[in-house]
């Protein structure tokens, strides 16, 4: 038998990169935060990515042959009780997520056609726009939960055209905006005025102490997924070198890609003239930049008026293009591999019958229902809650990074449990000293806490209660269900 071949430095940096780095995680920092979001996301990168990508190697190259992923690495470290808290927890990550883009999926989708965001003038059976893009949300998730139940999950292969789509999303920013910078003889579009840029964010909503350090989460949240990787290390040539040489690379190349695009933005991107209209929120900002974008090209190319507003509208119909086929392929994934993962990797026991049983498609539908209707539950009552297109988006997105950046607390706090086993194989070990281990993990936790904690109390100082509350509540109700899932099970 011919050997495998194993993963170089390069094919490692690869890996991460296209793992980790996201397009529209750059135009949301510069919306929140301008060119003040650069500290932050270098911040990140070197206090919580880099040092929880090496715990995360360290994890899955000792559990490397373990069937439950995550909840084997906690189940192993803390016990069974808090790995199934800490591993529902995680799941509720994805549910929260498909709740926050099953209705950001619509924008992109109109902005085809449209050559801008459109929903905000979708009207349904007298619906307001926010509560219409709800129920077309409830829908969405209804109809892929069907699909997805009769095996029908091929279609998840557009993602990987998507996701060609995003990346020269990226080589148009980077190719488009030095050309505007070369045709406008070196002026920015948002002015940079040395430390004062660097610290100060254009967006009011970003200007306080405690706002500043809530924008923490988002530069978290662009950062998240390397656990994924902790099982590469046996694939790797002498993964004692290459992991640790493979991260500290990738943590700089892809601060410094963060750093640059974000920067590259303020060229074509004046935040007040461009982004404090109430008709820009987070859920179309990506969109609204990329037009924008093209916009601004004609303008600097000397292109007349009507002509350069055609240019913004294809530029954003190529973002909107990518962007879509990229969710539609996730979604048709992430409907039902992380649900099964868990499921079939943490002990039966713990589950009703019919939650473990897989139908034809080998698929655990009931639970994919129950699933969808949670999903359905929350977008409902989101959007049906009052709130404005604005507040509507900033609150899925906000609960979409407080349910990612939650279960980071358990993974690392359960490092130090992990590191005092003297009974596992470790073949892949970066952390070899007690002070490493607890200095380290206070470190990255404070970091995740401070964040949460700051995002949180942020809203509720602004008498914004209804935003606190579904911030929030992802991963606290998932959280109490698991807990008293596995009560009732202690007591039967």
């Amino acid at each position: 038998m011919g050997k495998t071949k194993k993963i170089s430095v390069t094919g490692l940096m690869l890996m991460i990169f296209t793992s980790i780095f996201g397009f529209a995680n750059t135009t949301v920092a510069f919306d929140q935060m301008g060119y003040a979001s650069i500290i932050w996301y270098v911040i990140a990168a070197f206090l919580f990515f880099l040092p929880s990508g090496l715990m995360f190697a360290e994890y899955g190259s000792t559990f490397k042959d373990a069937k439950g992923g995550i909840y084997s690495w906690l189940e192993q470290s803390i016990g069974e009780k808090l790995a199934f808290i800490g591993t529902f927890i995680w799941l509720s990550s994805w549910i929260i997520w498909m709740v926050s883009t099953s209705s950001k999926v619509w924008i992109p989708f109109s902005t085809i056609f449209a050559g801008h965001d459109a929903t905000q003038n979708w009207h349904l059976l007298g619906l307001n726009a926010t509560q219409t893009v709800g129920l077309m949300g409830v829908l969405w998730i209804l109809v892929v939960t069907y699909c997805a139940t009769r095996g029908i999950t091929s279609i998840a292969k557009v993602s990987s055209i998507g996701g060609i789509f995003v990346s020269l999303l990226n080589v148009v920013l980077f190719v488009v905006s030095l050309s505007i910078l070369f045709l406008n003889h070196g002026q920015l579009a948002e002015p940079f005025n040395g430390f004062s840029s660097i610290v100060n964010s254009p967006n009011p909503n970003f200007m306080s102490p405690v706002a500043m350090l809530s924008f923490i989460v988002y530069a978290v949240f662009a950062y998240g997924g390397m656990e994924s990787m902790g099982g590469v290390t046996d694939s790797l040539k002498k993964p004692e070198k290459t992991f640790p040489r493979g991260i500290i690379i990738s943590t700089i190349m892809i601060g410094i890609m963060y750093a640059l695009s974000i920067f590259l933005w303020g060229i074509s991107t004046n935040w007040h003239q461009t982004l404090s209209g109430h008709n820009v929120n987070l859920g179309n900002i990506t969109y609204v930049m990329m037009n924008n974008l093209g916009f601004v090209f004609g303008n600097s190319l000397g292109l007349n008026s009507t002509t350069a507003i055609t240019l913004g509208h294809w530029f954003a119909r190529f973002a909107g293009l990518g962007m879509f086929m990229a969710y539609l392929g996730s979604f048709f994934v992430l409907i039902y591999s992380p649900l099964k993962s868990f499921i079939l990797g943490s002990p039966k026991k713990l589950w009703p019958a019919k939650v473990t049983k897989l139908n034809k498609a080998g698929v655990p539908a009931f639970a994919m229902w129950c699933q969808a209707a949670i999903i359905a539950i929350f977008v409902f009552f989101i959007s049906f809650g009052g709130s404005d297109a604005q507040s509507f988006y900033t609150i899925l997105t906000d609960m979409a990074n407080i349910s990612t950046t939650f279960p980071y607390l358990f993974l690392i706090g359960a490092f130090p449990f992990f590191k005092r086993r003297h009974d596992l194989n470790r073949p892949f070990v970066i952390y070899k000293t007690k002070f490493s281990v607890y200095s380290t993990t206070i470190l990255v936790l404070l970091v995740l806490i401070f964040g949460i904690i700051f995002t949180v109390i942020e809203p509720i100082l602004e008498h914004d209660l209804i935003t606190a509350f579904w911030t929030i509540i992802g991963p606290v109700l998932f959280g109490a269900i698991a807990w008293i899932f596995y009560v009732v099970h202690e007591k039967n």
